[in-house]
Parts: C-alpha cells; sequence; structure tokens
C-alpha cells in the first residue's frame, strides 16, 4: 500500500495551457467508480474509448467527448485511471475539474508528477524511466527526444541492471567466503574475482562515458561570449543563430545587458550568452553599461565554456593589447576557454599569425564558424551520437562516479596480498547502493520530492 497522501485519489488537467482542440482531464485512485458514474451516467468498458455526454450536478451535459477507464492494475500508475477527452477551452476544462472533484469527495488535486510518481512507487516504472517521462516533454533537440525516447522503453535501467547484478556477484563471493573462512578458500584466485572485478571497471567506464554524453544531450551546453566593446560579439551570435537576435552597431557599448539564445550543433543544446563588452568600470559610460560589465562578469563565472572574443583589426595595438591582457587576466581560473580573433575579412586580418590553438573567423562572412562549432563540441567532450544513445541527467553521472570510486577501492583491496575481505565487501555494497540510486531502488524521499516536483501538473 502506498504511504500517507499517496492513498488519496487525485485529478488535474493533463493537458498543455491555453486554448486546444483537445483538453484532457486525468483521474487516479484505487476506486473511481462514484467518479465514473457521476460524470459519464454509466459504467465504462476497460480500456475502450467511449463517446458521451459529460454531466454537470444537474444532469446536463458539460460537453460531449471522449472517456477511457483504465482499471487496476493496467494502467499507467498501477490504479484506476479516468481520461476525460473534452474540446480544449481553458474555460470547460476547469469546469470539468471542479466537477470531477465534487463528484468524489475524497479526491483532491494533483502535485506536479504525481501521476508519474506513482507509476514509480507502483512499479510501472523505475526512476530512470520516470525522469525520461520529463526529459521526453521538455527535449529541446531531435536527438535529445529520441534519446529520452530510449531511456523511457527501458535502455539505460536495463544497462544500469546489468552492472548492479555483476556488482552483487562479486558481493555474492566475497560474502560467501566471509561466513565460511574454516573452508580456506583463496577467493581472489579460485573465483576469478580480480578479474571480474577488471571487467567491471571498465564496463562501469563505458557506461559512464554514454551516461556524460546524455547528460550533455539533455542539458546542454552554457556557453558565453566573453570580450572588449565592439569586437564582434553580438555579430558573432547571429551568425551561430542565423538570425538578428542582437543589435549591431560600430558604436562600443551597443549591448548593455546579457542576450540568450538556445540553438544546436549535431543535437547538442548549446546556451548562449551575449554580453556587454568587458572594460574597467571607471571606463563605463554610464551607470547602464557599469551594471552590464558586472552581469557579464556573472555570466562568465557560471559558463562551461567562455569564448573569449579578439579584434584582428586591433591585434597590435598598444591600448588594445593591453586590455585583452588585464581581462584576460581576470577570467575566472578552471572554465573552459576557446580564444577566437573575429573579423578576418578586415585587410590584413587573414595574414596575421595567431596563438597556437586559437581560432580565426569572420562572423559576418561566416567564414570559420564550422570550426568554431567543432571546438565548442570537442571542448565539452561531445562524440558523434551514436544511434542508442540514451538521455542522462548529472544525478546518473555522479551516482555511476561513485560507483566506480567505490570499485576502485575494491579493486585496490584486491590487490593486496593479504587482502581484508570486509574492506572488500564493503565497497562492493557502496558500488552497488550507488547504481541501485539511479534506477531508485535505494532512494530518500527527499530526493524523491526533488525529482516529482519538476514535472508539470497532471504528469
Amino acid at each position: 500500500m502506498l504511504p500517507g497522501r499517496h492513498q488519496d485519489p487525485i485529478v488535474a488537467i493533463a493537458s498543455a495551457p491555453g486554448r486546444g482542440a483537445v483538453g484532457i482531464v486525468r483521474a487516479s485512485g484505487r476506486d473511481l467508480s462514484p467518479l465514473i458514474q457521476a460524470v459519464c451516467g454509466r459504467p465504462l468498458a476497460p480500456r475502450v474509448a467511449t463517446l458521451l455526454p459529460f454531466l454537470g450536478e444537474d444532469g446536463q451535459p458539460l460537453d460531449r467527448g471522449l472517456a477511457l477507464h483504465f482499471p487496476a492494475p493496467h494502467s499507467y500508475t498501477g490504479e484506476d485511471v479516468l481520461e476525460l477527452q473534452a474540446h480544449g477551452g481553458p474555460v470547460l476544462l476547469q469546469l470539468l475539474l471542479a466537477r470531477c472533484l465534487q463528484a468524489q469527495p475524497a479526491l483532491r488535486l494533483a502535485e506536479a508528477g504525481e501521476f508519474t510518481e506513482r507509476a514509480f512507487l507502483n512499479d510501472k516504472l523505475d526512476l530512470a524511466q520516470a525522469e525520461a517521462v520529463a526529459d521526453l516533454i521538455d527535449a529541446s533537440t531531435e536527438a535529445a527526444a529520441r534519446s529520452a525516447a530510449r531511456s523511457l522503453s527501458g535502455d539505460f535501467s536495463r544497462q544500469i541492471e546489468r552492472l548492479a547484478e555483476r556488482t552483487v556477484h562479486l558481493r555474492m563471493l566475497v560474502e560467501a567466503t566471509l561466513d565460511f573462512p574454516e573452508e580456506e578458500i583463496d577467493f581472489l584466485e579460485k573465483a576469478g574475482a580480480r578479474g571480474q572485478l577488471d571487467a567491471l571497471l571498465a564496463t562501469v567506464d563505458e557506461a559512464l562515458a554514454r551516461t556524460r554524453q546524455g547528460a550533455l544531450l539533455r542539458e546542454g551546453l552554457r556557453v558565453v561570449l566573453a570580450g572588449q566593446p565592439n569586437v564582434g560579439k553580438s555579430s558573432l551570435l547571429n551568425a551561430l543563430a542565423g538570425a538578428e537576435l542582437a543589435i549591431v552597431t560600430p558604436i562600443p557599448g551597443t549591448t548593455r545587458d546579457r542576450v540568450s539564445e538556445t540553438l544546436q550543433i549535431e543535437g547538442v543544446p548549446l546556451h548562449i550568452t551575449d554580453t556587454a563588452g568587458l572594460r574597467s568600470e571607471a571606463e563605463a559610460a554610464d551607470e547602464v553599461e557599469r551594471i552590464g560589465i558586472q552581469r557579464s562578469w556573472q555570466a562568465i563565472g557560471g559558463a562551461d565554456v567562455v569564448i573569449f572574443l579578439h579584434d584582428l583589426g586591433r591585434v597590435g595595438e598598444a591600448d588594445y593589447e593591453a586590455a585583452d591582457t588585464l581581462i584576460r587576466a581576470q577570467l575566472p581560473e578552471g572554465v573552459p576557454r576557446l580564444q577566437v580573433y573575429n573579423k578576418a575579412d578586415v585587410k590584413g586580418g587573414g595574414g596575421r599569425v595567431l596563438p597556437e590553438g586559437a581560432l580565426r573567423l569572420s562572423a559576418r562572412t561566416g567564414e570559420g564558424l564550422d570550426a568554431l562549432r567543432r571546438a565548442l563540441l570537442a571542448q565539452a567532450g561531445w562524440q558523434a551520437a551514436p544511434e542508442g544513445l540514451f538521455i542522462a541527467r548529472t544525478r546518473h553521472v555522479q551516482a555511476l562516479q561513485r560507483a566506480r570510486a567505490h570499485l576502485l577501492q575494491a579493486q585496490a583491496q584486491a590487490a593486496l596480498r593479504d587482502a581484508a575481505l570486509d574492506l572488500l565487501a564493503e565497497e562492493l555494497r557502496l558500488a552497488h547502493r550507488a547504481l541501485g540510486e539511479i534506477t531508485g531502488q535505494f532512494s530518500t524521499e527527499d530526493l524523491l520530492g526533488v525529482i516529482f516536483s519538476r514535472f508539470c501538473i497532471g504528469k
């Protein structure tokens, strides 16, 4: 039986806000027969779409639409589920929602993600699959949507389960030896534990690499365009986006605040932010530009990659180089950066010798943009996505990293001549637990609350 609030029947509007051709009101609970009788006027055949009037409290039709009843346990949540598919007017859907709440008083409004949370708690989905539901809805690229669908179908979960099974097998061998020390079996040699542990670690490394790719596909890369005023940051944003998003003029300081746009390269979302030109606050033309410069530094501090843009037309000028050196020194340590020299189309710009690793381009003509796109993907560690890539989250990456760390500790123990089997068993247990956190085999109520609170209402 589900704990606490999960015993209540729930109801919500399950379609997107606003007007539409069709709107859905969804209810879930242990027994929805009173609701079905009151709103539909008669019992419904299981899993059959039935066209009928939806009745108000006075018995008069509120609307006419399709009703579907999914009896437990063969439903999305594992409970009785009723879906009312009406015309998609916001007022009508609110009337239908109010009618459901009135018809079965035990019903309450569903919280964000509560339908999917119940599917997880009733073993219809594991936690990674439940998260994939939200990822599929939120996918911003075709590649992300396809990968989320693979995770929802269980591809990611099955890979994690295979790793967990192999870890359990090793635990069983170690703990059996602990239970029967009188057998004097050289566990590490005769059971081939070292080889099994090495192979398990290699498989975890492969899974971790694919999971990092999946997390990048889901969350994207935060890229900030930085540099002195009038080096072409706004022009570069427009060129990458293929649209006039930012105002471009020859006047330094035109961009006063951050301008952001999300675009994609090979299916990877890039969240690109154009910032105000960097110079000392004393040089700022006014208070607005000074605040813009402060916000630029804030954006740089939170970036995954900084494109530090230079002006080939001014390279070599003493005042320009001095300001460039100062800005470069102030960039936060640890934030990856690409040195990009813009305005290759200006006289002499195409022939200048650049520092090693720097890129030359022209935001005006498009020269060098493809090289910049490739460099951004390489900086993120992206490789061409295989067809079988699944969506993943940062917490999945972190859980796999913890599992790997415990397996490395276990490997170190196993390499000792007089290995402490109790310590080896404990490291394997902790690795197994970290893997279980991904699918929800081991999870806390706080973790579930955070995950499902980010879903939309009605899902």
